[in-house]
């Protein structure tokens, strides 16, 4: 065993992610449609990495031009950031000239739809449905309607050090109480568990033309209960994800159990370095909360069709086809939604994580993620259970605080958006 202190970890920044898992065609496209026989001419937005050694968006879009001589689509990069990219779509809309097809994020489309961004295509996106899984599709719906098709996604999934588990006499926890039992086992020998599930109630629906708030329902609670006795037995780390700590405590052997999402996985293997190289694994969440296998979404976006498309059906057959791309869009960094094929594990992970095929297991973490409905304005949201969560990492706080506080940010974030609320 290491004589180093060893701990199974979790983040604070993780809270938002975990916890809520329970639960345009412009005036630019041309011609009438492609029975006609005239060409119909798309655009597409995307905020893709598109960087040297990946399939590049225009050569994917080449193939696809190649073969649908009635369809033509015209991709362009956006370079800004996102919040920059919603506003100069919103401006074009406005304008009627925005692009037909955009990148969106999952947290972002409730926001886009309430700005009157989206146009409607749940007839047609119904005929694609079975191609991708239905976590990432439902979240490019709104009330039930349906306004683009997912791309990539970010299901969250369990790290750890297999060596340094065997080392130690423990496995990956099934239920609750092996989680925090192994979590204190750990501890005692100068080890930390990471211990964070998805909460098992949706805390954002709309019923009657109103939003419908829920965060601190019996899933959140249990979630606070659980975590809090494993900050109270010190039996977890609290140090955020994207600072230089986590990754020191990667590379000093301290970390040696951590969920993230599963496009962390080669940030996951870039901070540790040559530390752990081979000893580490990915699996599904555990039955914490009783849940089974269930998990939350953290990241990942989809395309959406924007207001004023005159070739909806055009617009949605390319997106299917595009989406479903799945080596060049996994050249591109990402995850995809697609259910059509499971993507190749890239030979450069498989030295970090001994040989295992990652890909297939976050394809059944992508069948495993439950759908959530985010609300406008989440990012308030998020930030605020952040302020909240730090405080429960530094015991100034409870974990239990987050939740009430998600709850009345959320109302509170959704009246500034002049959206009703049920009570």
């Amino acid at each position: 065993m290491r004589s180093h202190t060893q701990r199974l970890m979790v983040c604070a920044a993780s809270f938002a992610a975990l916890c809520m898992g329970l639960a345009g065609c412009g005036s630019n496209t041309a011609s009438t449609g492609g029975d006609s026989g005239e060409v119909v001419n798309l655009t597409y937005m995307h905020r893709l990495p598109d960087s040297e050694g990946m399939t590049l968006v225009k050569d994917i879009v080449a193939k696809w031009n190649k073969d649908h001589p009635n369809i033509q689509v015209k991709a362009t990069k956006f370079d800004g950031a996102a919040q920059d990219m919603i506003k100069k779509l919103e401006t074009d809309v406005k304008a009627g000239n925005a692009p037909d097809l955009a990148q969106v994020g999952y947290a972002e489309v409730p926001e886009v739809f309430t700005k009157g961004l989206l146009e409607d295509v749940t007839e047609e996106a119904a005929k694609y449905k079975s191609d991708f899984a239905e976590g990432p599709y439902s979240m490019m719906q709104v009330d039930g309607k349906t306004y683009g098709l997912p791309q990539d996604t970010g299901p969250l999934v369990y790290f750890y050090n297999q060596k340094a588990f065997d080392e130690l006499g423990i496995k990956v926890p099934k239920t609750k109480d092996e989680l925090i039992e192994a979590a204190k086992t750990a501890a005692a020998s100068g080890n930390i568990f990471a211990g964070l599930a998805n909460a098992s109630d949706p805390w954002y629906t709309v019923k009657n033309d109103a939003w419908v708030v829920n965060t601190n329902g019996s899933g959140s609670q249990a979630f606070a209960e659980t975590f809090q006795e494993l900050i109270d037995n010190k039996a977890t780390l609290t140090n955020p994800r994207w600072v230089p700590s986590f990754d020191a405590s990667l590379q000093d052997g301290t970390l040696i159990g951590n969920i993230g999402a599963a496009w962390e996985a080669p940030l996951f293997k870039d901070s540790a370095g040559d530390t752990g190289k081979g000893d580490w694994r990915v699996t599904q969440i555990g039955d914490w909360f009783g849940n089974g296998t269930s998990t939350g979404p953290d990241g990942g976006s989809g395309v959406a069709v924007l207001k004023g498309c005159e070739h909806k059906a055009e617009a949605m057959e390319f997106l299917d086809w595009f989406n479903t791309q799945v080596e060049d869009l996994t050249s591109q960094g990402l995850i995809v939604a697609a259910s059509t094929e499971t993507a190749k594990t890239p030979e450069s992970w498989n030295e970090f994580y001994g040989g295992q095929d990652v890909m297939k297991e976050f394809a059944t973490a992508n069948d495993n993620m439950v759908a959530f409905n985010y609300m406008p304005g989440y990012s308030a949201v998020s930030a605020a259970m952040q302020e909240a969560a730090d405080k429960a990492a530094d015991g100034s706080g409870k974990v239990a605080d987050v939740f009430p506080v998600a709850q009345q940010t959320s109302i509170d974030t959704l009246k500034n958006y002049g959206l009703s609320v049920a009570k």
